[in-house]
């Protein structure tokens, strides 16, 4: 076996001792690299067309001069969010993807149907909150709530709801409402597309989605809203009922907003948040606000949107043991 002589020993010191410099060189320049460098994927976790898909073109047109890189869209579909959201839980915490996430994927949590938690992620900004309703074709049998609902309670299951989704937001309504004696069927559509395409074509006889979503349709007559889930009447749909005016005790605003993989460096957090900030504060992003009757409160920012984000969920798991919800 050859001796190692105390001369080796020393060379072989000395190299492990430039090995480290060098490294430690290479991740102090890593933690240094300028931020964002490149393209910020950013997907849009439900399909083209729909409100989210607006909201992340919208905000990422406005913010890619902000942050000096593109932030091209792209839609992951499925599974109430669950589905887009995954390539987000399975990449890298380095800031070059972000998500959109809205109530419908939060409500999947309490639902049991959800494989992330609410620390799992990075919760940069809320960017919208807006009340949902129940639409009709306009030139179909329902001309009131009332009507609809006599309907309902005559013929259980036999009227079809188009959702989101399972676990979502608008099939924990649909199963509240059967609670209150108007039994209808959820059917989902992850697709914004298909989901007006089925009310209008007579597949779905009820739409439930928030008036910015289908504001074509309301602009073209197709559509009819007989109700609101809210507190108070809207101003642009003032002969509109509340749900709680029918003493329906239930809201559940759908809210909007951008999230990263949790372990993120803060700095590009900061950065992130910076920009989507300026973005909404821009006349394009007023002007979209006003246009899809976001809530005037919409934004949060992230030192504010996690715990908000945190009180949501807990809100939405005594709903889901109230109304005995999740089996």
């Amino acid at each position: 076996m050859p001796r190692i002589t105390r001369r080796w020993q020393v060379r072989a010191l000395l190299a492990l001792v430039a090995l480290v410099a060098v490294g430690g060189g290479a991740g102090e320049a890593a933690s240094q690299e300028k931020y964002p460098s490149r393209p910020i994927d950013f997907i849009c976790t439900w399909g083209t067309g729909g409100g989210a898909d607006a909201m992340a073109r919208q905000i990422g047109s406005l913010a890619q001069p902000l942050l000096g890189v593109a932030l091209p869209v792209s839609n992951v579909p499925g599974a109430s969010g669950n589905t887009g959201l995954a390539q987000i839980l399975g990449g890298k915490s380095d800031g070059y993807t972000v998500a959109t996430y809205i109530q419908d994927t939060l409500m999947t949590i309490p639902m049991g149907l959800a494989r992330h938690k609410v620390d799992d992620l990075e919760w940069i900004t809320r960017t919208q909150v807006a009340d949902s309703f129940l639409f009709v074709k306009s030139d179909g049998p329902f001309k009131t709530i009332q009507e609809l609902f006599a309907h309902a309670k005559a013929n259980p299951g036999k009227l079809r709801v188009g959702t989101t989704g399972f676990g979502s937001v608008d099939d924990v309504t649909v199963r509240y409402l059967e609670k209150r004696g108007y039994k209808m069927i959820t059917v989902p559509y992850p697709k914004p597309g298909e989901r007006y395409a089925a009310t209008l074509g007579g597949h779905a006889e009820v739409l439930y989605e928030q008036a910015g979503d289908v504001l074509q349709y309301l602009k073209a007559g197709q559509l009819r809203p007989l109700l609101i889930f809210a507190e108070k009447r809207h101003p642009a749909f003032a002969e509109v009922p509340t749900s709680k005016e029918l003493g329906i005790d239930i809201t559940l605003p759908q809210f909007r907003g951008i999230v990263a993989r949790k372990g993120t460096p803060p700095e590009r957090i900061q950065a992130l948040a910076g920009a989507f900030r300026k973005a909404m504060e821009t006349p394009q992003w007023k002007k979209f606000a006003e246009e899809w009757y976001f809530a005037p409160d919409s934004y949060l920012g992230h030192d504010r949107f996690g715990r908000w984000v945190a009180s949501e969920v807990d809100t939405l798991e005594r709903l889901v043991k109230e109304f005995g919800l999740r089996k």
